[in-house]
């Protein structure tokens, strides 16, 4: 009961900060899985993988009654995003877990730089033939599933700036592509890290509910709270973070 409650709360947690930012969680979840469940880096990423379907799962439904879905985009991205997501996993599971954490480390300070451009995306990409498009969706599949399924995140940090700045899409029409995309993306990732033992399961049946809850909330919340002090403690910690996960030293 007290291993579900805590994964509940850390759930939770990660699909709040998730649903406030446009994110899907997995860069907050990560972190609190290694520091409070003392699961290993490798665990955490393949965890919260699993977890991380289901928030793309709820959040892709209420974006989708809103029509804010572009499934031809979501296609694209998924197709490629889907074959490399398994070579991300792969790869991760490869790294020693100092190295793996150095990566992680990287990888937030990298999503740090990109939450502090996306107040200024909006209207900045121009309009291209559907074909261009669709290359330009592939090509960033290609980048995302291998960067979800090595870090463990949903790739909503990569897909969102790739189709505002590069395709025009608005921000809201991004934000649902990205979460439908995260379905097949983080169900291909999780299988991979599955087959490697890299999923802590036991702790599945709280993360699950708490971040799908959190993440509607959070959705909800963020009408009511000014976006850019959120913005910019969120970024800060995780800056902090980063650092701190850079820092990893290797082992003697």
């Amino acid at each position: 009961m007290k291993k579900n409650l805590i994964s509940l709360a850390i759930g939770f947690a990660a699909g709040l900060f998730g649903g406030l930012i446009g994110l899907g969680g997995g860069i907050i979840m990560i972190p609190l899985m290694i520091s409070v469940l003392k699961l290993s880096q490798h665990q955490a990423h393949g965890t919260s993988l699993v977890a991380l379907i289901f928030t793309g799962m709820a959040g892709a439904l209420i974006y989708g009654l809103e029509g804010h879905i572009d499934f031809l985009a979501a296609g694209s991205l998924a197709v490629t995003a889907i074959v490399t997501a398994r070579a991300g996993a792969n790869y991760a599971h490869a790294l020693p877990g100092w190295k793996l954490r150095r990566a992680f480390g990287a990888f937030l300070i990298f999503c740090a730089a990109l939450l502090v451009i996306k107040p200024y995306l909006h209207g900045i990409g121009g309009n291209h033939p559907v074909y261009a498009n669709t290359i330009i969706f592939l090509m960033t599949g290609t980048l995302t599933g291998f960067l979800s399924g090595m870090m463990g995140v949903g790739g909503g940090t990569i897909m969102v700036p790739a189709m505002v700045l590069l395709t025009g899409f608005g921000q809201h029409m991004a934000q649902g592509t990205s979460l439908l995309v995260m379905v097949p993306l983080g169900t291909a990732g999780a299988l991979a890290h599955h087959q490697l033992g890299n999923v802590a399961k036991g702790f599945l049946p709280g993360l699950i509910p708490g971040i799908v809850l959190g993440a509607v909330l959070g959705g909800h919340v963020a009408n009511f709270i000014p976006d850019m002090p959120l913005r910019l403690a969120f970024i800060g910690a995780i800056i902090l973070m980063g650092v701190s996960y850079i820092r990893t030293k290797a082992p003697q």
